[in-house]
């Protein structure tokens, strides 16, 4: 993953000095465990690090601010491992910048019934700690996620490793840059947007470069790193015959690998998480970024056509949280519809930028004619999606705040071959049915362009918008429209009056 920095999640643990020094000194040894096993699990995708344990309002909110100061600290786990009053925790979770996930847990499965004194009860009582925590997380309207379940538990370590991912994503957008060269597509609303209103949200900026600053890296590129390039595609994908070398098209191929290697130059240098093209702005470029494109969000770099950084960015976030998992994520759009009555299915694509990432198998390197750019022809990387669970995400400036739109699909084998369509594609039907599914994106306003993935769930984009602080609507098998119409518009009240809630 490019431009990963490291990340660690810190492992707090609260209770009191009522108990006694004994107690206190129990209570950080099983933490410490808790901490050990956990990473041991092999389950957690980021490292727990174990913190002192906290009795008091100043060492909360020490620790919170650490937090704040801390570059690879992406969030807490909060644990009441015994009881830890609740008034000690305002002034440092009021202060508190990092997301956090309250684990409802206790160090010992079961409970040992004949041998239970109150010695045992104070020092395992989470039930009760953990109430009084959720309490004042509550009362001071903060986001989190709450995992409930024994630490050993596979179920609640693997919603914690979900929370991780999320985390690690919005810890990664922290200053982020996504480089937009030129505008958004000339006349179209869904792509544009608020970028001081995003930076101030979400923590990332989206400087505009002219394609001239890329040309000038691509001009600098090297023959030799040219040839390299080349026969890593060789290598790497099944190229079409006239794109070898020696081939009437080779020269083509040529063109396409010095705009990557300019490209990647350009974003390296600037320290880029991601970017976006346009084919109304191409000045000085042989052909549309298309392979290129391809093969850089494979590296993990965000990307979305058509100047649209908000799933520039969002592809980035995906990107991050499924890294190390089988699955992949990409930049998509729904195109066009199979409306049989024997069963609706989206026909997934776009002109060239689809991540091989998700591809079923060995993408094949070809060029075939663009009818738009007024450029020459572009090469792409061709393929069908794999079948498989995934979802749909778009991220959309609704003008008084963000909503983050969830479209849960079932990827199928096309039913016909596509000899003719030369561009990489899926095909999937919707949950729960296509017209409810479309109709609501509809309802929602979702985006054209998407965030795509079978890595990553429902869940992980949860997660994410309970950090952002932002509206999530959701599209699933338990969807019906006039249930989600109803949720937009309590949504609408709700996200109106949130910033004037504050924590009273």
């Amino acid at each position: 993953m490019n431009n990963l920095a490291p990340a660690e999640i810190w492992y707090v643990t609260g209770s009191q000095t009522l108990y006694g020094e004994a107690v206190l000194k129990q209570v950080a040894a099983n933490s410490r465990k808790i901490v050990a096993e956990l990473n041991g699990s092999h389950r957690l995708p980021v490292k727990l690090v174990f913190q002192p344990v906290l009795t008091s309002s100043e060492a909360i909110r020490q620790l919170c601010l650490d937090a704040n100061n801390s570059p690879k600290c992406a969030g807490l786990v909060l644990w009441m491992h015994t009881f830890s009053p609740a008034k000690m925790w305002i002034a440092g979770l009021t202060a508190l910048k990092k997301p956090f996930l309250h684990l409802h847990t206790q160090f010992n499965r079961d409970l040992p019934w004949g041998a239970i004194d109150m010695d045992f009860m104070n020092l395992n009582q989470a039930a009760h700690g953990d109430r009084e925590a959720g309490f004042i997380h509550t009362r001071l309207r903060l986001n989190r996620k709450v995992v409930v379940g024994h630490w050993s538990d596979t179920e609640a370590q693997d919603r914690i490793a979900v929370w991780m991912r999320a985390a690690r994503a919005w810890h990664d957008w922290q200053g982020a840059k996504f480089c937009r060269f030129g505008d958004s597509m000339r006349q179209v609303a869904v792509t544009d947007g608020d970028k001081v209103t995003a930076e101030i949200k979400f923590g990332y900026s989206v400087p505009t470069f002219g394609v001239g600053n890329l040309v000038e890296c691509v001009d600098a590129v090297t023959d030799k790193a040219v040839n390299k390039l080349c026969d890593e595609y060789d290598a790497t994908y099944t190229v079409a015959p006239e794109l070898r070398k020696g081939g009437a098209r080779h020269e083509a191929l040529r063109d396409g690998a010095r705009i990557e290697l300019g490209l990647r130059a350009f974003l390296k240098d600037g320290g880029f998480k991601g970017f976006t093209t346009s084919f109304e702005v191409l000045h000085g470029l042989k052909q549309l970024p298309g392979a290129s494109a391809q093969r850089l969000m494979a590296d993990g770099y965000g990307f979305a056509a058509e100047g649209d950084w908000k799933t520039a960015a969002l592809v980035r976030a995906m990107k991050v949280m499924a890294d190390g998992q089988f699955g992949g994520a990409s930049f998509m759009e729904d195109y066009t519809y199979h409306l049989s009555p024997d069963g609706h299915l989206v026909l997934g694509a776009h002109m060239l930028e689809i991540c091989p990432s998700i591809a079923a198998g060995k993408p094949s390197l070809e060029i075939h004619p663009l009818s738009i750019g007024g450029k020459e022809d572009p090469i792409r990387l061709v393929f069908n999606a794999r079948p498989g669970a995934a979802i749909n995400a778009a991220m959309m400036d609704l003008g008084n705040r963000f909503r983050l739109l969830v479209g849960e699909v079932d990827v199928v084998e096309p039913p016909q071959d596509l000899p003719k369509l030369p561009v990489a594609r899926g095909v999937w039907s919707c949950r729960p049915d296509f017209k409810t599914a479309c109709a609501a994106w509809i309802q929602a306003g979702g985006a054209h362009h998407t965030g795509f993935s079978y890595a990553v769930t429902t869940e992980y984009m949860e997660d994410f918008a309970e950090m952002a602080g932002i509206e999530l609507a959701v599209i699933d098998a338990k969807t019906d429209i006039r249930s989600f119409k109803e949720q937009l518009r309590a949504n609408e009240i709700y996200y109106h009056l949130a910033p004037g809630l504050g924590r009273l």
